[in-house]
């Protein structure tokens, strides 16, 4: 067992399911022929206005109640700057001193332990262009930048990797059974950033790294149980952990440096000048509250509750809405009663 307290914060990015990106009416779909799905506005092209994808807000609003946060009275979108080849304008339209989702927490659970992980934000943005290294040349294409990404940011509660896959794996049930997202892992329509930091118990946060761009649940395990054995030998030889951000390497099963860590004071964010403050009105957060459904562990703790079901049972018929809905339609016709589910037990 180590000696060291690990502290684990997630940032989650997914892609909203809008038929369209989130500042401009170009079609938001995975798969097509590059750079078919661009316009000026999305290109950041001179002189172009974006303009807010309503639906885009919708979902980032409804995944945010889902989260229990607070949606506040006012919401609105800065320019985080900074130079990256796939972002043609030089910054990104995204959401700093005023998040449209604050002050959450999601339950993970496993073996019947209860852990509340506390959501310290989500905030809706535009996505970057994707980037094809092959051999000594880098291809660029721009179907995705614009298309409506929704950050999910916890608080370091976590404390370790499997924790942390939890709680990757819940969320994404959670988007799944609200419709927001399709919780592709393996196109990039939900990725993680993870941060990690190790001290001695009662020292607080140690000096944090990142791991960018997990692309699966298992990567995330993996890459910070790594990464909390490699910062504990750091410590154990007398040195300082460095603030960094590194990359998992899957062939080689351990993170590898990419840069030095930027600050928020780095990105250098004002307020966006084209698009004005969003305040959602009644008419709006009731059309949120409307499209709530019962989540993924609601409905596994019923299931295990009502129909007498054990928990890896329960769990299973939970995973995808749709089988859980198919479940509770065949009990409901009298097929299956619950009684007889009790007895086959």
């Amino acid at each position: 067992m180590s000696k060291y307290q690990t502290f684990i914060g997630l940032e989650v990015h997914i892609h909203l399911l809008t038929k369209s990106k989130v500042f401009c009416a170009c079609k938001s779909a995975f798969g097509d022929a590059p750079n078919t799905n661009v316009c000026p506005i999305c290109m950041g092209l001179p002189g172009v206005l974006p303009a807010l994808n309503i639906e885009a807000m919708r979902m980032g609003c409804l995944t945010a109640r889902a989260l229990n946060c607070t949606i506040p009275e006012t919401t609105w979108f800065e320019r985080k700057q900074y130079f990256y080849p796939d972002m043609t304008k030089n910054y990104q339209i995204s959401q700093f001193a005023s998040p449209l989702g604050q002050n959450g927490w999601m339950e993970i659970e496993s073996k019947g332990v209860v852990k509340k992980v506390r959501i310290h934000e989500c905030h809706l943005e535009e996505d970057a262009g994707k980037m094809i290294h092959t051999g000594n040349v880098s291809l660029l294409d721009y179907n995705r930048a614009g298309v409506a990404l929704l950050e999910i940011v916890t608080e370091p509660d976590m404390a370790s990797g499997e924790e942390a896959e939890l709680f990757i794996q819940q969320l994404r049930r959670t988007v799944r059974y609200l419709g927001v997202c399709d919780g592709n892992m393996e196109e990039g329509s939900l990725r993680a950033d993870a941060n990690i930091s190790i001290n001695l118990p009662g020292k607080g946060l140690g000096r944090k790294v990142e791991i960018k761009n997990l692309n699966s649940s298992r990567f995330v395990r993996l890459g910070l149980n790594y990464e909390a054995k490699r910062q504990a030998e750091v410590l154990d030889a007398g040195k300082q952990v460095i603030q960094e951000t590194r990359l998992w390497n899957e062939n080689r099963d351990q993170t590898e440096i990419m840069r030095t860590k930027e600050n928020a004071h780095d990105y250098r964010y004002f307020p966006e000048p084209d698009l004005p403050p969003f305040k959602p009105d009644a008419e709006f957060l009731a059309s949120v509250d409307a499209m709530l459904v019962e989540l993924p562990l609601e409905r596994q703790r019923r299931f295990m509750r009502d129909y007498a079901l054990p928990e890896d049972a329960a769990a299973a018929l939970c995973e995808e809405k749709a089988l859980a809905d198919y479940f509770e339609l065949v009990v409901d016709s009298g097929q299956w009663t619950v009684d007889s589910i009790r007895s086959s037990r």
